[in-house]
């Protein structure tokens, strides 16, 4: 059987084929070109566009505006310097150390921020939220607490203290609110959450780690130290120390100061200048309390010696002793009021919960006993 001719596809098939996709081509280009040309026809008169009704602020929106308006004249913005002597010249000249921020605490001028922002300054300037500065001169500070007090004279429209809230009662979850002057932008506010709650942070400065402190991820920054932390309330809950950054800028993960500790604290650096700590009387040593701790496998604060007439004393407490045997180990402090001690930095933290002049419970293991003795805090040294 012979197979039927094929069709041959001419040079007229060929050309159909190129102006289809020329075409389409053209087709694409005019499509895109169009807005183009329309705007060359359009025309040029500029007229403004209409607004769209916007609506009501959601509450939560409105609450929060509300809660910055009424926070903002608490809030200041603090900026310290530091007086230098040229060596070669021996002229001493200012320079600008930092930035900071703080919070009016009552309406005698008092101010309290961080112990940090203005550590190593030789002066202060504590500028309101209306614009008017004032120096400002050092009350008294608590390194310990990374904690101070300035004082300023308003003689006239004093800005409000800042409402005062509780910490202890907080439940993570809370909104929290942070104004402050990040990076010297002024008066900012910010918002999160409580993270987690019961945190303690080395103290840069030596002693015992701060201890109770708030976590949240509200944006804290260089310059919102000594900030406050509200609560959706607008009171007080927190002085905003510090962050945990590997680039030096906010991570999400902030610290505040609790105001269960500063309202123990800033009472007393207004009054004396100084923060006094409760204390039990006795002397013991970091360094020796790990080696003894390691050697007998017994957690606590080995009691090395009771001071005569001390507190301790009073309550019975035992230091080491000398006998015909040799030495006689002293009492072990391994609780105070229920809660583990394991070194002498968190005994004094613990210790720092209260008040001179508060009675409180101390488990002591003595020997092979466990007793628990009540003793009423002194002064510390």
């Amino acid at each position: 059987m012979i197979p039927s001719p094929q069709p041959r596809r001419g040079p007229g098939f060929v050309g159909r084929w190129l102006l289809i996709t020329a075409s389409i081509a053209a087709l694409m280009v005019l499509w895109h070109a169009l807005p183009l040309v329309e705007s060359w026809w359009a025309p040029r008169d500029g007229a403004p566009r209409t607004v769209t009704p916007r609506g009501d602020l959601a509450a939560d929106e409105r609450a929060t505006i509300e809660l910055f308006e009424k926070s903002r004249d608490s809030v200041v913005y603090i900026s310290t310097a530091q007086r230098v002597l040229d060596v070669w010249t021996r002229n001493v000249f200012t320079v600008p150390r930092g930035t900071g921020s703080g919070f009016i605490w009552d309406d005698a001028g008092h101010v309290v921020t961080n112990f940090h922002v203005i550590e190593g300054a030789s002066q202060a300037t504590v500028k309101l939220a209306d614009g008017r500065d004032y120096p400002a001169a050092l009350v008294g500070a608590s390194p310990a607490h990374d904690i101070a007090v300035l004082r300023i004279g308003v003689g006239f429209k004093r800005p409000p203290p800042v409402p005062i809230g509780t910490s202890h009662d907080l439940k993570v979850g809370q909104k929290v609110f942070a104004i402050g002057n990040p990076f010297g932008l002024d008066w900012t506010l910010t918002t999160g959450i409580v993270s987690a709650l019961d945190r303690s942070l080395p103290n840069e400065r030596g002693g015992p780690p701060i201890e109770h402190l708030i976590q949240t991820d509200a944006a804290i920054n260089p310059g919102n130290s000594g900030g406050p932390l509200l609560d959706s309330a607008g009171r007080l809950i927190g002085i905003n120390t510090a962050i945990y950054s590997p680039s030096g800028a906010s991570a999400g993960i902030g610290f505040a100061v609790p105001v269960d500790t500063v309202m123990r604290v800033v009472p007393q650096l207004i009054k004396t200048g100084r923060y006094v700590r409760p204390a039990l009387g006795i002397e013991a040593d970091e360094a020796l309390n790990e080696r003894l701790s390691a050697l007998t496998g017994i957690e606590g604060v080995f009691v090395l010696r009771v001071t005569p007439g001390s507190a301790a004393d009073k309550a019975g407490l035992r230091g080491v002793t000398r006998s015909a045997e040799g030495l006689v180990p002293g009492d072990v402090i391994v609780a105070v009021e229920g809660k583990p001690v394991t070194s002498v930095a968190q005994l004094l933290a613990r210790l720092d919960d209260y008040r001179v002049g508060d009675t409180v419970r101390v488990t002591l293991r003595r020997g092979e006993d466990i007793r628990e003795v009540a003793v009423t805090l002194q002064p510390g040294v």
